[in-house]
C-alpha cells in the first residue's frame, strides 16, 4: 500500500507534470512573472468556469476576503455576522478592517452557519453576512440571500473550500457557490480542491462597479500607473501560480468527483456505527465537494481514536479544536456560552480523515478498518 497523505499534491502532481511544467516553462521564457498573461488568461477561464462576470486574483484566499470587504466600503464599527465554527481568517479580517465581528453558531448537520442564528444576531449596526461553504458544502444561500435582501445588507460568501460545488435554489435552478452573494472570496493555497504551488486567492463578483474597485485595490489603488485612485493594498496572483491553476483548472470537476466518490467509500464503510456520525449532504451530489471529510465521533474517545490512527500511519486532524469566540484574540463580553451549544460539542467531536484525488481502495479500507477496529 501506498503511504497515507492527508493531501497527496506529489501524486496529483505525477498525473499533471508535463502540462504543468510547460506552462510554468513559459512564465519562465517570457519574463512576465507579475500580470502576465498566464494571469489574465485564468482570469477568464475562471469565469467561464463559475458563469462569473469578473474574478480578480490576488495573493491568497484571506486578502481575498479583506479586499471584498474593503470593496463593499464597511465602515469601522460596522458589524459583520459570520460562523464561530470555521478558520480564523474569516473572522480576522473583520477585526483588521475595525469592523466588528459577529460570531454565531451552525448547524450540526451541515456544519454551516445556522440561519436561526443569524436571524437573532442582525441588529441595525448589521452591514454584512459571512457565510462560509465549509468543508466544501454550499451554505443554505436561499435564506442567507433572503434575509439580506429583508435587512439590506451584504453577502460576502468565503469559498475557500467549496470551489466547483453547485448550490441548487428552490425554484429548481443551479448555480456554483461564490457567484450567489454579492462577493466572494476563495484560496487556491496548495491544499485546496484547486491549489497552485504557492499562495493564491481571488475575488468573484457580477457587480461591475464593485469589480471596478476591487481591480484597483488589489494593486495599490491604481488603475493607471502611479495614479492612486483609493486606498489599496499589494495583493497579485503572480504568474507562477497562475501558470499552475491553468493546468488544473480544467481538471477540477473531475478531481471533485475523486473526492465524492471517496467520501462515498468512507461513509459507506463506516455507516451505521454507533459512535460515528458520517457527512450529511443536504443538497444534491454536487452541492459537496469535499475539500475535508470529517466525522463526528460520539460517546468515544475522539482524541485517542486520532491518536490510534497517528500510530498506524494514518495522518488525521482536528478542523477546528478551539471556536473563535474562544480565542485569546477574539474574547469578547457580548459572547456567552450558551449562544454556542454546537460549535461547542462540534470541536469535541470531530475528526478529518485524509482527502484528496489520489486516494485508492486499498487506503480508504485500511483507514476504515482501523477506525472500526478502535471503536469496536
Amino acid at each position: 500500500m501506498k503511504k497515507i497523505q492527508m493531501v497527496d499534491l506529489k501524486g496529483q502532481y505525477e498525473q499533471i507534470k508535463n502540462t504543468v511544467n510547460a506552462s510554468i516553462q513559459e512564465v519562465l521564457d517570457t519574463n512576465t512573472y507579475i500580470n502576465g498573461p498566464q494571469v489574465h488568461s485564468f482570469q477568464k477561464n475562471l469565469e467561464d468556469y463559475l458563469g462569473c462576470k469578473h474574478v480578480i486574483p490576488c495573493a491568497n484566499g484571506t486578502d481575498a476576503l479583506q479586499i471584498a470587504m474593503m470593496g463593499l466600503g464597511l465602515q469601522p464599527g460596522d458589524e459583520v455576522i459570520t460562523a464561530d465554527f470555521t478558520f480564523a481568517a474569516t473572522v480576522e479580517v473583520i477585526a483588521l478592517l475595525q469592523l466588528t465581528p459577529v460570531l454565531v453558531d451552525v448547524d450540526m448537520d451541515t456544519f454551516n452557519i445556522s440561519i436561526e442564528a443569524i436571524k437573532k444576531a442582525i441588529t441595525p449596526k448589521t452591514k454584512a453576512i459571512v457565510p462560509v461553504h465549509l468543508f466544501g458544502q454550499a451554505a443554505n444561500m436561499d435564506e442567507i440571500m433572503a434575509l439580506a435582501k429583508q435587512h439590506n445588507l451584504y453577502v460576502i460568501e468565503d469559498n475557500a473550500q467549496a470551489i466547483g460545488a453547485n448550490y441548487k435554489s428552490a425554484d429548481g435552478s443551479k448555480q456554483k457557490v461564490g457567484v450567489i452573494g454579492h462577493v466572494a472570496s476563495t484560496s487556491f493555497f496548495p491544499s485546496k480542491n484547486l491549489g497552485c504551488y504557492g499562495d493564491g486567492g481571488a475575488i468573484f463578483t457580477n457587480d461591475d462597479a464593485l469589480a471596478h474597485t476591487l481591480r484597483g485595490i488589489v494593486n495599490h489603488g491604481m488603475y493607471v500607473r502611479y495614479h492612486h485612485d483609493v486606498v489599496g493594498v499589494n495583493s497579485r496572483l503572480d504568474s507562477i501560480q497562475a501558470a499552475v491553476l491553468n493546468a488544473k483548472l480544467p481538471l477540477l470537476d473531475q478531481y471533485n468527483d475523486a473526492r465524492q466518490l471517496a467520501a462515498a467509500k468512507y461513509s459507506a464503510a463506516l455507516a451505521n456505527h454507533k459512535n460515528i456520525v458520517t457527512p450529511v449532504i443536504t443538497g444534491d451530489k454536487d452541492s459537496h465537494v469535499f475539500h475535508q471529510y470529517t466525522l463526528r465521533i460520539i460517546d468515544a474517545d475522539r482524541n485517542a481514536l486520532m491518536q490510534h490512527l497517528l500510530d498506524k500511519g494514518i495522518p488525521c486532524a482536528i478542523y477546528y479544536p478551539i471556536p473563535l469566540h474562544a480565542q485569546k484574540a477574539y474574547l469578547d463580553p457580548r459572547y456567552r456560552e450558551e449562544d454556542f451549544p454546537v460549535t461547542n460539542q462540534l470541536v469535541k467531536e470531530v475528526i478529518s480523515l485524509p482527502m484528496h484525488t489520489e486516494l485508492d481502495d486499498e487506503q480508504i479500507g485500511f483507514i476504515t478498518n482501523s477506525i472500526l477496529e478502535f471503536l469496536g
